[in-house]
């Protein structure tokens, strides 16, 4: 097995799908010569050429369209926004065409295209490069909405996004995209989208994340441990479609829960699964279930970073809350 990070897991999973599929197309700002503002997919124009890897102008909502065309072509294009913040002017290219033709045709066409981008906050960047605007497309009929927590959950989603029939948006926590490494294994590993993983087996409470904040929760949970708290840890993996089964379940064994997530705490992907929470498991909670969350402002510029984004302080804090109750 190979120690990689987010980035070369990424690139690998690409590298291995366009040599799989001759349909496989990236197209993006700076993708092709320069391998992305990321470096993410350095190398591939060199390795499938610039027709398989193609730099294109900086104008989002002409980037999506052209993915959406190309997929009801017949191919598989991967689309690259440089920031999540970057992509609302492609927004209007989702909501009104990517997610609707499987419907709008009656399944004759569907579009079957990832669309990548860097999210989240934690790199000290400036405006409309933090965003966490994952409740948003959760909330978009028609597409799946996958965000990896560590380099192998980044390989193995992202070649069955690929190969998903519909289209999929693929959120990469770009705060942790050179911060970790692990073994990614050499053989192909498909994940399935639409399940989430129990990283740690508890039964006095659960703690849910998913992208970066899902280190955040671990750290927690580890130092809970060395006070007798057996916390179950569980890595959402998807918003869309969202496995509220295996988070109910979860939540019945242990009767309290705590949701972490860097998005605005308002209308976010924590409210909904608390909303499931109380409908699937109200007779087993031992408490309100607690949320950790970011504010309900823009994400601040670099010095004020720390104080929005949630950390191991603030998850314990949250959990002290509801062993207390």
């Amino acid at each position: 097995m190979a120690q990689l990070n987010m980035v070369e897991a990424v690139n690998l999973a690409l590298r291995e799908e366009m040599a799989r599929d001759h349909d496989v197309i990236l197209l993006g700002e700076d993708v092709g010569k320069e391998g992305g503002v990321f470096r993410v997919t350095e190398g591939l124009q060199q390795a499938f050429g610039k027709e398989r890897s193609i730099d294109t102008p900086l104008a989002e909502s002409g980037i999506v369209g052209c993915a959406f065309g190309m997929a009801l072509m017949g191919l598989k294009p991967v689309a690259e926004l440089q920031f999540m913040g970057f992509l609302y002017p492609g927004f209007d290219q989702i909501i009104s065409h990517v997610g609707r033709i499987r419907n709008r045709t009656r399944g004759v066409y569907t579009a079957p295209l990832v669309i990548r981008m860097p999210y989240g906050g934690g790199i000290h960047a400036p405006e409309h490069h933090s965003e966490s605007s994952e409740a948003m497309l959760a909330h978009t009929p028609g597409i799946k909405v996958v965000i990896p927590s560590s380099p192998a959950e980044a390989r193995g989603l992202l070649k069955s996004a690929i190969r998903d029939p519909d289209p999929v948006l693929f959120l990469e926590p770009k705060r942790i995209y050179r911060a970790i490494k692990e073994e990614v294994s050499e053989e192909e590993v498909l994940l399935p989208i639409g399940e989430a993983r129990v990283l740690r087996e508890g039964k006095n409470l659960t703690l849910v994340a998913w992208g970066a904040m899902v280190r955040e929760v671990l750290k927690a949970a580890e130092e809970l441990a060395g006070g007798g708290i057996e916390a179950e840890v569980i890595d959402l993996r998807c918003v869309s479609p969202m496995d509220t089964d295996t988070v109910v379940a979860s939540v019945q064994k242990t009767g309290r829960c705590v949701i972490v997530h860097e998005a605005p705490r308002t209308c976010g992907v924590g409210a909904e699964l608390s909303a499931q929470i109380m409908e699937g498991a109200l007779l087993s909670l031992k408490a309100p279930v607690e949320r950790v969350t970011g504010f309900d402002t823009v994400m601040p510029l670099p010095q004020g970073e720390h104080f929005y984004l949630p950390d191991q302080r603030r998850i314990l804090r949250g959990v002290k809350k509801i062993l207390e109750f």
